[in-house]
């Protein structure tokens, strides 16, 4: 489970932050000051931050430095500010990204998972049932065989395969594809999606393995194997 330290502080963001990624399932650690921030990665070790820049005591530049320094993880600016000063300074000392306020909750998951995937934290191959998805090449194979998935079928196994552990509800795969695909995917046409990926993917779609549905409420990935 990644672990991801997140430097806000707004109460009301951080808490909607800590639920939204709790979902995704991270481990978020908080820290709504300077100092407090600085106290807390004397601490604990992390795989991301996310770091407001306007601190009450300070600002995210001095946070970003010490996390570069001691840890050397990916850091993402938070910031409410459209002053490219700041974000060109922020991008200088190190920070990977940055992503001004009020931001999306999927772009802000993707951009995490971009972040992490780059700094190798990121698991770079999933097998499972026979199954074995390469993120790095795109490459999916099953039982040494390469199957061939059209782009949405991929990015729905992505999702999957990202969640391990969590149940992930057909609102948010609608949401997911429709990000994707920049085009409105209904509940219709999800089913169709998760349909066609079983046939490809299962030894028998019409007892899966791999995508299960959780009765009333969505999907959710069976066991499988990452590999770092």
């Amino acid at each position: 489970m990644k672990r991801i330290f997140l430097v806000e502080d707004d109460k009301a963001i951080a808490k909607n932050l800590m639920l939204l990624l709790g979902s995704e399932g991270f481990t978020v650690t908080p820290a709504a000051t300077q100092k407090e921030a600085l106290a807390v990665l004397e601490e604990g070790k992390f795989d991301l931050a996310l770091v407001d820049l306007f601190l009450p005591d300070g600002n995210g530049f001095t946070v970003c430095t010490e996390i570069k320094e001691t840890q050397d993880i990916p850091v993402i600016f938070l910031t409410a500010s459209g002053d490219e000063a700041s974000v060109v300074t922020g991008l200088n000392m190190g920070a990977d990204d940055y992503i001004t306020k009020p931001f999306r909750p999927r772009e802000l998951i993707a951009r995490i998972k971009t972040a992490l995937r780059k700094s190798g934290r990121s698991p770079s191959a999933f097998d499972i049932c026979g199954l074995h998805v390469d993120t790095t090449s795109g490459i999916v194979k099953k039982n040494g065989a390469e199957i061939f998935l059209s782009a949405l079928e991929y990015r729905l196994l992505l999702v999957f395969i990202s969640n391990p552990q969590v149940i992930i509800t057909r609102d948010r795969l609608l949401n997911e594809l429709w990000d994707a695909a920049g085009e409105f995917v209904n509940n219709n046409t999800l089913t169709v999606y998760i349909k066609r990926l079983r046939e490809k993917i299962e030894d028998d779609p019409a007892d899966p393995r791999i995508i299960l549905t959780v009765r009333g409420t969505g999907y959710r990935l069976g066991g499988g194997n990452v590999t770092e």
